[in-house]
């Protein structure tokens, strides 16, 4: 067998040339949060539909309050309010010279009415000093007539907001592509659109191995450890995007996790397993995996070592890289859904997440930009840092974007997790690179 050693870019490239975006759906606007549309929406219907007060006050014309001021106000007669919901004054009548309309916020602007007065320009129709607020019309219908004094003039088109100043007719609302955000479903349901032409949000099944994985909460007896990588891998492919389902951790057993991975397949797009992937003899997900599907590209060379056998569903290989060296790709099951099978050692594993599984969820999901950012930034440390000759290295980091640096976390050991909870980026040191000064320029992809 072959002992090939695939490059980190050529694994890559593998899995995202064999995951392709899921079929457009139709969904209701509260589904389609986080879906990323496929067509281009266009708007219907002006927004705001009609010119509307953006405060409460006084619609009026302008020529009855200019000059209008606290020693000599104009005093115009009310004849009735107007509030959200209406469709004008109750008679439908014009506002005629001289007289004012009470208007709420959001209320259409009467017709012959030009601008409106905040009530705190005026005295509220007591006939006292400036007003602060508006009685409500439950408990002084009288305000909706009588006289009020304004003490301040107004422009044409003062706190009025015009008939599509948002957006018009014909205009584009959101262009194919976007991702439905809280803001964009404001948007929809604001010009009338009930449903949108969504990819739906990949559902990754994320699994763990190995019978010395105890569940959090759990007592730990001799030899056991808590699983920790289901929990961050699951919400690593929520926040990429997916939905996701987290299975509690399978023993060490080839047809338990044969039988495991298939029920599962029923709600998944793509499967993630941690562990289980190296050359030892408790390493089982080789031997599971290996009548469950076929896998991409040239799946008889064995990637683990010379001695390994292919697994027929999955490709297992050895990455020139640091953490994440085993790695497993292919397809399974009759829908020939994607898996992707990582290493058991908590750093290596969501290092292997950040590189592969998550530009594979965001290819799932249709997006164009499918990679964490990456900058170019200054080693800060002490020490100069080492790598192993061939292999590309991620260590976790403390990126400073006012500075332009990076500052190593934790060590470079794949067990180490408490550091992965202080770092923001990964250091990137290259296959040719043995040792990194401090003061030297690399690149850094960023996690938040």
């Amino acid at each position: 067998m072959s002992s090939t050693i695939w490059s980190v870019d050529e694994h890559l490239e593998d899995i995202l040339a064999a995951v392709r975006p899921l079929e457009p759906i139709e969904l209701q606007l509260p589904d389609a949060q986080g879906c990323v549309l496929v067509e281009d929406v266009v708007v219907e219907v002006a927004l705001p539909p009609f010119d509307n007060s953006s405060m409460d006050g006084y619609a009026v014309r302008v020529s009855d309050v200019e000059g209008a001021g606290e020693e000599f106000p104009a005093v115009l007669t009310v004849v009735g309010d107007v509030a959200a919901g209406d469709g004008g004054l109750a008679d439908g009548r014009s506002l005629a010279p001289g007289e004012a309309a009470r208007i709420m916020t959001g209320a259409p602007l009467p017709e012959g009415a030009e601008a409106v007065v905040p009530v705190e320009w005026t005295d509220g129709g007591t006939g006292g000093g400036p007003a602060t607020a508006m009685r409500a019309h439950s408990e002084a219908p009288e305000g909706a007539g009588g006289e009020v004094r304004v003490h301040r003039p107004v422009k044409a088109g003062a706190h009025v907001r015009t008939r599509g100043s948002d957006v018009r007719p014909g205009d584009l609302a959101l262009r194919a592509g976007s991702v439905v955000g809280p803001a964009q479903i404001g948007l929809l349901a604001a010009i009338g659109r009930a449903a949108v032409k969504v990819r739906p949000r990949p559902r990754v099944v994320v699994l763990s191995t190995g019978s010395e994985l105890a569940q959090p909460g759990e007592e730990l007896t001799g030899g056991r450890i808590y699983d920790s990588n289901s929990f961050a891998l699951t919400a690593a492919a929520r926040d990429a995007g997916a939905i996701a389902y987290r299975v509690p951790a399978v023993a060490d057993d080839a047809e338990t996790l044969r039988a495991t991975i298939e029920d599962q397949l029923i709600r998944a797009d793509i499967v993630v397993t941690t562990g289980g992937v190296s050359v030892g003899a408790y390493d089982v997900v080789k031997e599971a995996l290996s009548s469950l599907g076929h896998a991409p590209g040239d799946a008889a060379e064995g990637a683990e070592g010379d001695t390994d056998q292919p697994a027929g569903g999955v490709d297992f290989r050895k990455l020139a890289m640091q953490p994440g060296k085993p790695q497993g790709f292919g397809s399974i099951g009759p829908d020939h859904t994607p898996l992707l099978a990582l290493p058991g050692n908590p750093v290596s594993s969501y290092v292997s997440f950040e590189l592969f599984v998550r530009p594979a969820i965001r290819t799932l999901m249709g997006l164009d930009d499918v990679h964490r950012p990456k900058v170019r930034a200054t080693l800060a440390m002490d020490e100069a840092l080492s790598s192993p000759p061939g292999r590309r290295q991620f260590l976790r980091g403390r990126y400073d974007a006012e500075a332009g640096t990076v500052t190593p976390v934790g060590g470079s050991g794949s067990h180490l997790i408490a550091a992965l909870a202080q770092a923001d980026a990964l250091i990137v040191l290259p296959e040719d690179t043995t040792s990194a000064e401090p003061g030297t320029e690399t690149e850094v992809i960023l996690l938040r």
